[in-house]
Parts: C-alpha cells; structure tokens; sequence
C-alpha cells in the first residue's frame, strides 16, 4: 500500500472538483470529495460508492519533487484506476 509517485497524479486530481461531486465508475454511482489544504500542498480525496458505501480514499502531497499518493487503506493502484475512470465522469 505505501506511497506512489505519477506523473499524471496532478492533472488527474486537479481534474476533481474541490468539495463534494457524483462520479461514475463502471457504471456505478461514487459521491467524491476533494479537499485543499495547506496552501495547496495537500489535497485529500475521499470516494464512497453510493448505495452500499465502499470507498477508498488517499492524500496526495505536492512536492518540490512531483505529486506524491499515500493511499488509505487501499492499493495506489486501486486510487490511481479510480481517479482515471472518475475524471471522465465528474459532475459538480
């Protein structure tokens, strides 16, 4: 589980809308919430499956070196798959 560094991370989070969004994944409904902190150097994404309330949820830290995840609980790649599907997805 640990951290993951992706050099799409950032266009893929910055492609979520700050606060709450609907988004859908393999034709299933996720409520998203993105939150900005520290002047932009952490952003915290939190996603639930609407309906029976599986989620996932990560920080990502902006570094001098790039983005970098730290996934909660869950494999990078399982957020990394995520954030991919919902860009396309989102709405506000």
């Amino acid at each position: 589980m640990g951290e993951s560094r992706d050099d799409g991370l950032d266009v893929l989070i910055g492609a979520i809308p700050e606060g709450w969004s609907r988004a859908r994944v393999a034709g299933q409904t996720w409520g998203v919430t993105r939150t900005t902190r520290a002047g932009g150097k952490v952003v915290s994404f939190e996603a639930e499956r609407l309906g029976d309330g599986e989620g996932l949820g990560a920080n990502i830290w902006f570094t001098a070196d790039g983005a970098v995840l730290k996934p909660c609980e869950v494999p990078a790649e399982s957020v990394m798959e995520f954030l991919r599907s919902a860009v396309s997805t989102a709405e506000r």
